[in-house]
């Protein structure tokens, strides 16, 4: 019997051949690189905040640059409720316009003054820019923390794998410890003391894989992103070792191009214009204003023209112009405080990329693989008989130490140059 002769058995047989190379390919059908990680947070909730007080500020522009809305004013007046004196002085009969009411229809507009619309749009505009500057500055302060969160991430990965490599040796060393031990080779003693150790590279190892799983969480909440490390794939993207950091030291145009010192900026020239506005209410608004009356017992036709403007008088907004002066100097008072602490955490991302940099090109260079080859030699020669069993726990010890340590400090640099490079880069791609 054949199986061409069922089809829904061939179709069962095919879909199982094709099915594990299906779910074989979507297991890593999701990719989590360092790019990735930075666009996600160019969206995450605290940059959407940002982007909605953008917008609030673009609105308050288009509210700001408009004249005053002219006001229609319609009236009747003259009704004679009675026959009045002569006794023919009612309201009369006939339409509305044949009665002997005097009706009135008219339009009063404002003439602002003192140049009070621009003034008033200036500053709106200026907050429009501090907002867009405070825009850039929670992009790259979200970049920074989520490009830290993934080199933790990658630290912990890097650790988890090295601790349970780790551990699979010791395990390895601790059978060949029994086996010597039923050989007379080896005393209980020693035995239990690898047994202990292999138990704690196990503890180890956990402690590897809840660290990552921490990790795991912490960019998730930074990027929102639904990571999975079974079903995504992590790429390494370690930023390569520099020769050597910046020398020159923080220049003076990356703090004045930075975005939280063009938004306090910015503030300054807005609070300016809000002073020369307050100072402006001085001049006093006219309200001009026209109507045409219609009264048949008198004409069909009569024009009344109007001017009207407040009388300053006791009073020249000295609460107001007060006020505003304060917040013209609270805004420069702010604007050299972000001065200094931006120059201030250039120098610390400065500094703390030199001394990343020097260390991790210490551990990858000499450390590190120093302690693989102390270690792996203390095993060789312990499985030999030609070392004791203190000397090969001294070496395993500080490999673990020096594998915890080089994990850190390869995240430690990662984290300093990337947060160095995103500070830097728009300002050295904007002064070429």
């Amino acid at each position: 019997m054949s199986i061409r002769q069922f089809p829904p058995l061939r179709l069962l047989l095919l879909a199982l051949l094709v099915l594990p190379a299906a779910l074989g390919a979507q297991v890593y059908a999701q990719t989590l690189g360092l790019a990735q990680v930075l666009e996600a947070a160019r969206q995450n909730l605290d940059v959407s905040m940002a982007q909605q007080s953008l917008a609030a500020a673009q609105a308050d522009v288009v509210s700001a640059d408009r004249a005053p809305f002219p006001v229609f004013t319609a009236k009747t007046s003259q009704m004679y409720l009675d026959k009045g004196i002569n006794g023919n002085q009612g309201i009369g009969g006939g339409a509305l316009g044949q009665k002997n009411i005097d009706k009135s229809g008219g339009i009063d507009w404002t003439w602002e003054r003192g140049n009070k619309r621009n003034l008033r749009t200036q500053s709106a505009k200026q907050q429009a820019l501090a907002a867009g500057a405070d825009l850039q500055d929670m992009l790259v302060t979200q970049q920074i923390a989520a490009a830290a969160a993934y080199f933790d991430l990658l630290a912990a990965r890097e650790r988890n794998h090295e601790m349970h490599l780790l551990s699979r040796s010791v395990l390895q060393l601790s059978k060949s410890a029994g086996l010597r031990l039923k050989a007379g080779d080896l005393s209980t003693q020693d035995t239990l003391r690898l047994e202990i150790e292999a138990q704690r590279a196990l503890a180890d190892a956990r402690s590897a894989q809840l660290d990552q799983q921490r990790a795991v969480l912490l960019l998730q909440q930074i990027t929102k992103l639904p990571i999975n490390l079974n079903t995504w794939k992590v790429t390494a993207d370690w930023p390569t070792i520099q020769v050597q950091a910046p020398t020159q030291g923080v220049l003076q145009t990356w703090v004045d191009q930075r975005a939280d010192v063009v938004a306090a900026r910015e503030r300054v020239t807005a609070a300016s214009a809000a002073l020369e506005l307050a100072q402006a209410q001085k001049k006093a608004d006219v309200t001009l204003g026209g109507s045409l009356d219609h009264d048949p017992r008198v004409s069909n036709r009569m024009l009344e023209l109007r001017l009207s403007l407040p009388l300053i008088w006791g009073y020249g907004y000295e609460g107001e112009i007060g006020r505003a002066q304060a917040q013209l100097a609270q805004a420069q008072s702010l604007f050299e405080k972000t001065k200094r602490d931006a120059s201030a955490d250039l120098q610390r991302l400065l500094e703390e990329f030199s001394a990343a940099l020097e260390r991790e090109t210490l551990y990858e260079q000499d450390i590190l693989p120093r302690a693989r080859k102390v270690a792996e030699q203390a095993e060789r020669a312990f499985t030999l008989g030609a070392s004791s069993l203190t000397d090969l726990l001294d070496a395993r010890r500080t490999l673990r130490a020096t594998l915890i340590e080089a994990a850190f400090t390869r995240a430690d640099y990662a984290k300093a140059y990337e947060a160095w490079r995103l500070r830097t880069t728009p300002v050295l791609s904007d002064t070429r």
